[in-house]
């Protein structure tokens, strides 16, 4: 457990603004993606709920998702020493509060109090766990996000919390986002946990409601008087973390899925049987954009051997194949190398080939391996078998390119982030270059030279 006060002086935020925090990739999910899921937010105390994540429920609501605040103690332990405020008014005063934020940042939405004692959540987990179960049950799981204080926060009741949550979320295949507090204060850019969260951005209209709930909690970010023990619990200088134009959040995807390459042959062979180009390969702004960027980032004007894993209908293909003297693109779906076969028919050295990665795989080495849009439609067994395979397949000093939708994969235990975590712990390679935006992420890893 961290040891702090809420009177340390802590991490200015001027520190943190000069992180790089601020450019954090942005959470993938759209507005018409939120409004087909359910989250479920917890809060430990009145305030966790506007400081970490009052400017998602904005959000939420904006977009029409179904939302539930679950709140566990009524923050009575706040003020322990006042002498003209007992705990049980203290508690009334701060339900009061948070009635007042949520239904400002989210009117509408139902919230429950579950009665746990302050500073005690730790001797109740399985009553949270029970809370949250029923708030969730009957959903499916896919659609299901909790939000939950991040579980190293520092504090007793926000970590206990966020365990619980974090526990209810893998065992159902949930999504979890997990929101920092005191982490901002006690913590500092050298901690580098906060490089692997995702940034919400938050409209002009999300952060007037997160500050009027802010100043809802009066007993929190004023004195409940002038006398001892009645001092203002939250400082402006740490308010100013959560006056951001942003909040931050550890996102951690559903994992409800359970498909395999198998699944995905059979997939995509339907799709395409009914449509040429389902997926706007051809004409999309987002998919001619992503190519482009894709070539560009390739260290080397041309490869001897080039190699691509899902190549689909072709489109990337003809661009790789003018750049290498030999190029070999596979997919699962003998309905799209149709189209695949047909486009690198003008390329001499060029071919399609009908393959159902890992557990079918070429001959031959390459100097140029590319895995695009397919990593997550394999099983995580299934895409370690793979990069051992890449592994063995890349000559020394080869370029192997990943890129990859950032948003979730219904039906897949993966996603991008997935992929390419995997990608980096079990091949250990040289990251030459790493792009992410909203929608996708590009990277680029260099195969060790293996020459004594």
């Amino acid at each position: 457990m961290v040891a702090f006060s809420h009177t340390d002086t802590g991490t200015s935020e001027a520190e943190w603004a000069a992180s790089g925090v601020a450019t954090l990739p942005e959470l993938p999910l759209s507005a018409e993606e939120l409004a087909g899921m359910s989250f479920v937010v917890l809060a430990a105390h009145p305030d966790d709920e506007t400081l970490g994540a009052g400017g998602l429920l904005a959000k939420l609501h904006a977009a029409g998702a179904a939302v539930e605040v679950l709140l566990c103690t009524a923050g009575e332990a706040s003020h322990p020493d006042s002498k003209t405020t007992t705990p049980e008014q203290l508690a009334a005063v701060r339900l009061t509060e948070f009635h007042t934020a949520v239904s400002g940042l989210a009117p509408g939405a139902a919230w429950r109090f579950l009665e746990l004692p302050d500073g005690h959540l730790a001797t109740n987990t399985e009553s949270i766990a029970q809370a949250l179960r029923s708030a969730i049950a009957g959903k499916p799981a896919e659609t299901v996000t909790i939000v939950a204080p991040y579980r190293h926060d520092g504090h007793t009741d926000h970590d206990t919390l966020g365990r619980v949550a974090a526990e209810v979320a893998a065992q159902g295949g949930h999504g979890l986002l997990e929101y920092p507090i005191w982490y901002w204060l006690w913590a500092g850019p050298d901690d580098r946990t906060w490089e692997s969260w995702v940034r919400v951005p938050l409209t002009d209209q999300d952060q007037q409601a997160k500050t009027r709930a802010m100043r809802a909690h009066t007993s929190q970010i004023g004195p409940l008087s002038d006398q001892p023990g009645d001092e203002t619990l939250l400082a402006e200088s740490f308010l100013e973390h959560f006056s951001r134009t942003w909040e931050t959040f550890a996102w951690h995807p559903s994992k409800a899925g359970s498909n395999t390459a198998a699944d995905a042959e059979r997939i995509f062979d339907e799709v395409h049987s009914r449509e040429d180009d389902p997926w706007s390969y051809t004409t999309s702004w987002y998919e001619r954009r992503k190519r482009a960027l894709t070539l560009a980032a390739l260290p080397e004007e041309s490869y001897e051997s080039g190699l691509e894993l899902g190549c689909s209908i072709g489109t990337l293909s003809e661009e790789l194949a003018r750049r290498c003297q030999q190029f070999l693109g596979v997919d699962a779906s003998s309905e799209a190398l149709a189209q695949a076969t047909e486009r690198l028919s003008r390329f001499p050295s060029a071919e399609a080939r009908h393959l159902t990665m890992p557990r079918e795989w070429p001959e031959g080495t390459f100097d140029l391996v590319v895995l695009s849009e397919t990593g997550y439609y394999l099983s995580p067994n299934e895409l370690s078998q793979l990069l051992a395979r890449v592994e063995t397949s890349t000559r020394p000093g080869g370029t192997f390119v990943l890129c990859h939708w950032r948003h979730p994969i219904s039906g897949w235990q993966l996603d991008a982030e997935g992929v390419h975590t995997m990608a980096r712990n079990q091949l250990g390679w040289l990251t030459h270059g790493l792009y992410r935006e909203k929608d996708f992420m590009l990277e680029i890893l260099i195969a060790p030279d293996r020459t004594p």
